[in-house]
Order: C-alpha cells, then structure tokens, then sequence
C-alpha cells in the first residue's frame, strides 16, 4: 500500500482477512490495526483508502459481509468496493455518507445497469469488465452524461485480464470445487501439483493437466484459462493467452472519453512490482494531460518486465476483427 502511495496512486484498494474480498490468500491482506494506519496515511499525502468487499455474501453468514461494509465506515475509508446488491442496501441504510463504488464483479458493462445502482444506492463510481471495446466504454459514459447520472467510470489499465464472468469462473469452481469470489484466486495454491519429466515441466490443477513447458519456457502459474489443451489435433490456447493488459497507447483517449480512474491490479503483487507499475502509470497519465504524447520506450520496458508471459496486448479496447 505504501508503495502505491509513494510511488503516485491517488487512491489504493485493499481487503480484509476474510472472504468478503476477492483476494482472501493466507499472508495478505489487512486487520483493523493495519487499515487504521493505512488509512492515516494515505489522507496525510493527500490520497485515499478503499475497502473491497466486492465478493458475494454467502447464504446464512451475511453477517460477516455487513460487519466488513461497518468496519471499513468506522476505520474511515474513502469509499467501499461493492458487487453483491444486497449488501449495496444495507451500505447505502446503514452508512449514508459513506461512498459507494460498483466493483468490476458486478458485471455491469451497459448505462442501464449503473444508473439502477446509482438511484438505489447511491453508487458514485462503477469499475467496468474487461470486455468492453474503447467505444462501448465511451458509449457508457456519454450515456450517463445525457442522463445526468453523476456516476464516474473507471477502468482497467494494466495487469491480468479475464474472459469469463469477473471473480466467478465456473470453470475454476467445477475443476476444484472452491469459487475463486471468496477463496482469493483463480487456482487455489493446494490444487497446484508440479511435475518434471526429463526436463518437462507438467501443471495441473487439482489434477487436470493445465500445460506443459520446455527447459528453456517460463512456466508460468497454472489457471485454466490461459493453459493450452488440445482441439481438433491443435495444441494451443484454447481460451486465452497469457499476457498482460497495457493501455498506455490509448491513455488520451481514455481520457477523452472521460473516464475517471485507471485501475491497476496490485493485491498479491510484490512491493517491487506496485512500485513500478505505478511509478509508470503516473509518469504516463501526467504526460497524457498535456499536448504531443508519446509512449516512451521506458515505460515500455517497465511494463514488459512484471507482465504476464512477457506479452502485452490492449485486450477488448482494441479489436480489428470486429
């Protein structure tokens, strides 16, 4: 979180130690002390502390997910991550000054569906999926602008990116029986088994075989949407490569089109990792302000570093076969 905060985030998201944040993993996360203090400061430069509650209340322990919604209030967070509409009702009753944002979890990817949480809950910021193409984004915007709904968008900037329903990958709950919405990820570390075989290197979650990698190919962490399976005689991948998101070609026309924050995925990221990312998106959006932008080769190679498979792509924003 310090990292973030040094290295020029306005606002930082963190969780607690419980199942109410998408990134619960044994060793992370904050307790009240922790979020007391990360709180202080980040206000005391001048930023702010967000609270992701952003995973589904399960049936009969709602009490755990409304307690979250009332500890992060009285801690004095900025605002608090949401996707599970009920617990959205009980934040909006309960803590009327306290600022409501739309996770990405919620799924909303159309102006319908943000102006409804707005004029029931008061949202004030909505994280949209990572599906949509740069136009659709500015379609959202400019319809909650004609509408005058004062909701602001946010979208994401770099890091991992997700074909399937955000936080709810079905094909990671049927392959390990553990929802990836309140175990922390979306391939549990004790369903993840290494194999080496005359070099070769086997993955497999909770015994499926996920990929397999030369002596001389970086093995990466095994999820099942970015592991190569065989089709028709093929073996490639099927689903989704992996690689990472990177927006700095369109950071001016993320601008333009009006969205409000670019958000970065940091949880279960090294301090090293946050620190230069960030450093990067900073430098790059204070360029993209002013006149004559140009993506300079050092943030490039930056960025290329800590990216998944050492690839970068501007995943839905830009798609030339449509």
């Amino acid at each position: 979180m310090k990292s973030a905060v040094d290295h020029g985030a306005d606002a930082v998201y963190i969780g607690f130690r419980n199942a109410t944040n998408a990134r619960n993993f044994a060793g992370l996360n904050f307790n009240d002390a922790q979020v007391r203090e990360g709180v202080r400061y980040a206000q005391q430069r001048g930023r702010e502390l967000l609270v992701a509650i952003n995973t589904y209340a399960r049936a009969g322990e709602t009490a755990i997910w409304r307690s979250a919604v009332d500890r992060a209030a009285e801690l004095g967070a900025d605002a608090v991550i949401l996707a599970d509409i009920g617990l959205m009702e009980y934040a909006h009753r309960t803590h009327p000054n306290l600022r409501l944002h739309l996770s990405v979890q919620g799924s909303a990817t159309n102006a319908a569906a943000i102006t409804m949480a707005h004029e029931c809950f008061g949202v004030r910021r909505a994280v949209l999926p990572r599906v949509l193409t740069l136009p659709q984004v500015s379609h959202v915007i400019q319809s909650l602008r004609q509408a005058d709904v004062p909701v602001e968008i946010e979208v994401f900037g770099f890091g991992s990116l997700c074909v399937m329903a955000e936080g709810r990958c079905l094909l990671s709950s049927y392959a390990t029986g553990e929802a990836p919405n309140v175990h922390g990820v979306c391939s549990p570390a004790s369903f993840v088994r290494w194999e080496n075989e005359r070099g070769t290197t086997r993955a497999r979650l909770n015994g499926i075989l996920i990929d397999s990698f030369a002596p001389d190919e970086p093995a990466g962490y095994p999820t099942l949407c970015k592991g190569r399976f065989k089709v028709e005689g093929a073996t490639y991948y099927a689903l989704e490569e992996p690689t990472s998101l990177n927006t700095l070609a369109i950071l001016p026309e993320l601008m333009k089109v009006g969205v409000a924050a670019i958000k970065v995925e940091g949880r279960q990221r090294s301090p090293a990792y946050v620190s230069a990312v960030t450093a990067t998106l900073r430098a790059a959006l204070d360029a993209a302000a002013g006149p004559g932008y140009s993506v300079k080769s050092a943030w490039t190679s930056a960025l290329e570093r800590v990216s998944e498979g050492h690839q970068q792509t501007l995943g839905a924003y830009s798609r030339p076969w449509r």
